[in-house]
């Protein structure tokens, strides 16, 4: 199931690409930088998968968390790009992948009931049991 899901593939795929770059980063960065690229990296790939499960609350909670990651990545990557670990061509293959995430993402999350709603959606099925 997780496969077709569209937000996953494209996190995997970032992921995929991520970690040769890392490797290329110098080793006195590498600790830093690119441990933090690759645990944030992982974190949204896994998260997506729960997210994806949970229902309700916990996963706009979930959406919001994997919005929040993701601009920690995107900030991770422009540095990477300032200190020039990574070329202009690489950054900018990120940044476009990072802009689809985050498209589908705000998509995924908009389409996620409102809290409120999740409770007038609760009432409305107490009422008709």
């Amino acid at each position: 199931m997780e496969d077709k899901l569209i937000l996953f593939q494209k996190i995997y795929d970032l992921t995929l690409w991520l970690f040769p770059l890392v490797n290329r980063i110098p080793k006195f960065h590498k600790v830093v930088l690119g441990r933090q690229l690759e645990e944030l990296a992982l974190s949204l790939l896994l998260r997506v998968l729960s997210a994806n499960r949970a229902r309700g609350a916990k996963r706009k909670r979930l959406q919001l968390t994997l919005s929040d990651e993701l601009d920690k990545l995107r900030i991770l990557l422009r540095l990477t790009k300032d200190l020039r670990f990574m070329s202009i061509k690489q950054y900018s293959y990120s940044a476009r992948m990072m802009n689809e995430i985050g498209k589908i993402l705000y998509g995924w999350t908009r389409s996620t009931p409102k809290k409120k709603d999740l409770v007038k959606q609760e009432v409305n099925l107490r009422l008709f049991d």
